[in-house]
């Protein structure tokens, strides 16, 4: 972890220091106004930093402030440093091809600087518009499994919630109003229910409003990573004190014989030092000829999932990259970053989650709850 850790700081440090320099060089202004810009540009570079460790020791409005100027800080550092990059590009370009010279890579250089902050507060305020506004995104599938006497399952998913700084009694109202409208047999949810730290949660105790009198069948969850990030031994009892049933690496039968698998999160170890179950441990306690839901928060492994009879995973984490372009980035690592996919007869669906971490900021992508409608096609007859 404390490699991990410092790799992330340096690379933090590096992006921000070259946005700064070509920030200095571009405007003759900000050369005459030298250490002012330098205290603005050190305070906002070091703003989200500051907020994650004040808010591990004491949370409050102020914390949650800076956490949101640091969250739209890093969509610009991720912006700015892609847009001053393609810049630095082209005018090495021009300069080897004799096109440019003199005080026009002085001019050029302005305008580059103009364009990147013009069009990264554009795409900041669009993509916090797109992120306040989640959309249902409905699935259909069917499974050749009987389920008794049900022949439909009406289910509500909803991942990566993140419950903190950010995400906070608004949005947790407006979910549970999402899912009283949807009226869903069961309803799942797939880790990263809080965001971190349980600070922030806490003092507004913002579970308590989230509600869902429609679900009949009930409501169950499984941990992310992210429970376990603030401390899981204050985390998880904080959520099942608010009638949660977490799945920690359980298997529970629902009505017509469907069979709910909950696993703890794979970064349990790295955070909790708790080891999770193999699959084939979790197997062995259902009955593959009856409908087998998996909930396994990070989608790795489907392969493996697939062998082993399991009709529907559920996954989230993925964000599916949260910010254009870094879907691209997150469809290769994960064999399904965002979507749909059937491997034999197992049908995958990553959700790209309902909250945010970081920015509260979504371009290329949605904030979702999941409606699935699954069809049990099977028979108890004997052929």
């Amino acid at each position: 972890m404390i490699v991990f850790f410092s790799i992330v700081l340096t690379i933090y440090s590096l992006v921000n220091i070259y946005i700064y320099y070509k920030g200095y060089r571009s405007l003759p202004v900000l050369q005459d106004h030298r250490m002012l810009y330098s205290l603005i540009f050190f305070i906002l570079s070091a703003v989200f930093i500051a907020a994650k460790f004040l808010e591990s020791r004491h949370s409050s409005v102020i914390t949650d402030i800076l956490n949101i100027i640091g969250g739209f800080w890093l969509a610009f550092m991720l912006y700015g440093f892609l847009f001053f990059l393609i810049s630095d590009i082209v005018i090495a370009g021009l300069k080897i091809t004799g096109a440019i010279g003199g005080e026009h890579i002085l001019l050029f250089r302005r305008w580059s600087f103009i364009f990147t902050v013009s069009v990264s507060v554009l795409l900041i305020t669009a993509g916090f518009i797109n992120a306040v506004i989640p959309v249902v995104t409905r699935y259909d599938i069917s499974i050749n499994k009987s389920a008794g006497e049900i022949n439909n399952l009406r289910i509500a998913a909803v991942s990566d919630i993140h419950l903190g700084s950010i995400i906070r009694k608004r949005s947790i109202i407006k979910l549970s109003g999402m899912l009283n409208e949807l009226k869903p047999d069961l309803v799942l949810l797939l880790g990263d229910i809080v965001d971190g730290e349980l600070g922030p949660v806490l003092r507004g105790d913002l579970l308590q409003y989230f509600t869902c009198p429609q679900c009949t069948d009930g409501m169950y969850a499984i941990t992310g990573n992210h429970e376990f990030i603030g401390g899981g031994d204050r985390t998880i009892p904080y959520i099942e004190s608010k009638g949660i049933r977490l799945l920690k690496d359980e298997v529970v039968t629902l009505k017509g014989g469907i069979q709910l698998i909950g696993r703890i999160d794979r970064d349990s170890r790295r955070f909790y030092r708790k080891e999770r179950l193999p699959l084939d441990s979790l197997i062995a306690r259902v009955d593959t000829a009856k409908p087998v839901i998996l909930l396994d928060h990070q989608p790795f492994h489907l392969g493996e999932t697939a062998s082993k009879g399991v009709d529907l995973e559920l996954s989230g984490h993925t964000h599916n990259g949260q910010i254009w372009p870094l879907n691209y980035l997150t469809e290769k690592i994960y064999e399904l970053s965002y979507g749909y996919m059937k491997k034999g007869n197992t049908h995958f669906i990553v959700s790209s989650g309902y909250g945010l971490w970081g920015p509260r900021v979504r371009l290329g992508s949605r904030s979702e709850v999941l409606l699935i409608n699954v069809t049990f096609t099977g028979s108890d007859r004997p052929h």
